[in-house]
């Protein structure tokens, strides 16, 4: 997080809805703590501006959760990973996701409409955090491997996660296929291996597909549709890219290529 310069605290507002967002840089403008508001639409626009370094970085990001592609929570985790990150505020007009907010370190969660007391509560403590240098939201730690029982041949066999390449639904099962060629049968669904394999970096892309994001080496248009590639496998096919996922995952690589320069 930078040291709280003389001319003020630098904030970025984030909103997909126009009206919203004018909103909330107004109240922001007028905190005389703050003397730079720069904004974005989404996600995307987001990661642009906390890369651009022609600019002063970020104290803060006001960001609403409901977006686009990469939702608030989403954005909020990669911020979370940047060497320096901002100080996250969420401003949502939905109460039911602020546990989530405060576990993923958010300095504070502003419900709206805004009320101008409650924004300057939330300005107090970003300002106390970028003036002490002390914020205790460390870098979000890597999710520790998990590791999956399935049986082979009789018997059973631990299988990290960090091995699967990707995941093809086959009714109420899910196979995995491991980065040695091999592939098993695991008794659960794919959307619950989604739910609980999403911060480790598995992104949905397909109904009928999950796959790591690190190991995706390319995204390619095709007559019809898009397919992505996998790395480190020895018989990966191209697996088709749904046009309901497709955003989110441009999204997600953009986030990931963002977090791995700014490293």
């Amino acid at each position: 997080m930078t040291a709280l310069a003389e001319e003020g605290l630098v904030v970025l507002a984030v909103d997909d809805e126009e009206p919203a967002l004018a909103e909330l840089v107004h109240q922001l403008s007028r905190d005389p703590r703050i003397t730079t508001v720069r904004t974005a639409h989404d996600a995307t626009g987001a990661l642009r501006e906390l890369q651009d370094r022609s600019t002063p970085v970020p104290d803060a990001v006001f960001l609403d959760i409901r977006m686009p592609g990469l939702d608030g929570m989403e954005l909020a985790r990669v911020i979370a990973e940047l060497r320096t990150p901002p100080a996250v505020v969420f401003v949502s007009a939905h109460d039911e996701r602020a546990v989530e907010a405060y576990d993923i370190g958010a300095v504070d969660y502003v419900l709206k409409p805004i009320r101008a007391q409650r924004l300057t509560a939330a300005v107090d403590r970003v300002s106390r955090l970028t003036r002490s240098g002390t914020a205790d939201r460390e870098q979000r730690a890597a999710p520790a491997d998990e590791t999956i029982a399935v049986e082979l041949a009789g018997a059973t066999r631990l299988i990290p996660r960090s091995t699967v390449c990707w995941v093809e639904a086959q009714g109420d099962y899910a196979r995995l296929h491991v980065q040695d060629g091999s592939s098993h049968l695991l008794r659960a669904p794919i959307s619950t291996l989604q739910q609980r394999w999403e911060a480790a970096g598995f992104v949905r892309v397909h109904r009928s597909f999950l796959v790591d994001l690190a190991r995706i080496t390319e995204l390619r248009a095709m007559p019809g549709g898009h397919q992505v590639t996998l790395g480190n496998h020895p018989r990966c096919p191209e697996i088709p890219v749904a046009r309901r996922h497709l955003k989110e995952l441009k999204d997600r690589l953009f986030a990931a290529d963002a977090l791995g320069r700014a490293r």
